[in-house]
C-alpha cells in the first residue's frame, strides 16, 4: 500500500511517501496509524495528533474509522484551511 504524507507532517515524518506492507489485522485507518508509528518513531511524531489529522484513502476524505481494507493509497495531511 502506498502512503502519502503532506505539508506539515511530511516535514515532521522526513518523507513524502512510502510503500508498506500492511498485515491483515490492520484493517481501517486508525490500525494504520498505530501500525505505522509502531515501526518509525518520526512517522509517530507526524500522526500523534490523531484530533486534527485528516485521512484518505483512494483519494476520498475518509474518518479515521474508515476501512482500508483493498485500498491502493492512503493518505495523510494537517487540516486545510483557506483564505
Amino acid at each position: 500500500m502506498k502512503i502519502l504524507y503532506f505539508a506539515r507532517i511530511r516535514q515532521i515524518a522526513g518523507k513524502s511517501s512510502e510503500e508498506v506492507e500492511v498485515p491483515p489485522s490492520v484493517v481501517t485507518v486508525d490500525d494504520l496509524i498505530a501500525h505505522l508509528s509502531a515501526s518509525d518513531e518520526a512517522v509517530a511524531a507526524a500522526l500523534a495528533e490523531r484530533r486534527t489529522l485528516r485521512a484518505a484513502v483512494d483519494q476520498a476524505h475518509v474518518a479515521l474509522d474508515a476501512p482500508i481494507t483493498g485500498a491502493r493509497e492512503v493518505a495523510f495531511f494537517p487540516p486545510v484551511t483557506g483564505g
